[in-house]
């Protein structure tokens, strides 16, 4: 019978500047974790090969043909992680090296059919076996998202089972979609990953209120970049950075308890690893006042459903 007190782990950390360097920090990072005993280790959004915070603190970054943005986009891409494909042999590899399931933000690259050449912003679950439960496209990349990301499907929309529960994920402005959170919440969630750019204040509010809708544990993780990891070739605004040690992403990684109070508090303008045993047992414990997909739903009141992509669910096109 599994336990139903599991170990979970969120990284806060500077991202990689390449996609070996990412690759190579995601294990040294998800082997310290895992030698505390994690079972269940969390990367921030799009921590491979680093989230573009360029889109929204430099000059020009919209500009139509515009000869830097175009050459920062094609690094991207040879940055980002094919699945399938070598970088994703290597974070399963990881998964299976630490006998942990890892949840890894990634700017994923199509590289056949249809859609070849297209960047998702995406989300992957691997089990301590290397094998990929989940793959999450972010519905609606989010405003300046948009030059770089197409928009992903309901395919990885779902909880999977895992050695530390049923986990869910959803990436930043997703947990403002009503009908997302309630596709999760009716799939059976024990533990959900937030994954942000850097989780500030209304970040924090989000992740502690999809905690207390949910009735579930929130892992919520955010990347931490400085000004100097900037792109060389564009300028960055001068009233949004100041000096090149300035963080552009500031973490506020935290574990949130499914009564939306703080197991872990939020963790700023530093590294760090943050540790937390989850009691499953609480999400039952709590589900007495407040259960969305149950007595609280009124199911003969309401009607939802999510429309799947039966080709992605069936393995095609990943």
């Amino acid at each position: 019978m599994r336990s139903q007190v599991v170990r979970a782990a969120v990284v806060q950390a500077e991202v990689g500047a390449s996609l070996e360097e990412g690759l190579e920090l995601t294990r040294a990072k998800a082997t310290e974790a895992a030698s505390a005993a994690a079972e269940l280790i969390v990367f921030p959004e799009t921590w491979i090969p680093g989230y573009p915070a360029w889109l929204d603190v430099c000059r020009d970054a919209g500009l139509w043909d515009h000869a830097p943005v175009k050459a920062i986009f094609a690094r991207i891409s040879e940055n980002s992680v094919c699945v399938p494909g070598p970088a994703f042999d290597h974070l399963a590899e990881t998964a299976r090296g630490c006998g942990a399931t890892l949840v890894v933000g990634v700017s994923e690259r199509v590289d056949r059919g249809a859609g070849r050449g297209t960047l998702y912003n995406s989300l992957l679950t691997i089990s301590p076996a290397g094998k990929l439960l989940n793959h999450h496209r972010k519905l609606m990349p989010t405003y300046t998202e948009r030059l770089i990301w197409g928009s992903g499907d309901t395919a990885g929309l779902r909880a999977v089972d895992t050695p530390a529960g049923r986990v869910s994920a959803l990436v930043c402005w997703e947990h403002w979609m009503p009908l997302a959170r309630q596709a999760l919440h009716e799939s059976g969630e024990d533990v959900h990953v937030a994954v942000w750019p850097t989780v500030h204040d209304l970040h924090q509010v989000s992740s502690r209120q999809y905690a207390f809708e949910g009735r579930c544990f929130v892992l919520a993780s955010g990347a931490m970049m400085r000004a100097a990891a900037l792109p060389p070739e564009l300028e960055a605004h001068p009233d949004r950075v100041q000096s090149a040690e300035q963080w552009v992403l500031r973490g506020g990684s935290a574990i949130v308890g499914p009564d939306g109070k703080y197991i872990v508090e939020p963790v700023y303008d530093q590294e760090a690893i943050l540790h937390a045993e989850l009691d499953l047992r609480r999400a039952r414990e709590e589900s007495m006042t407040l259960d969305v997909t149950g007595h609280y739903h009124r199911a003969e009141l309401f009607e939802f459903r999510a429309l799947r992509n039966t080709a992605r669910e069936a393995g095609e096109g990943q």
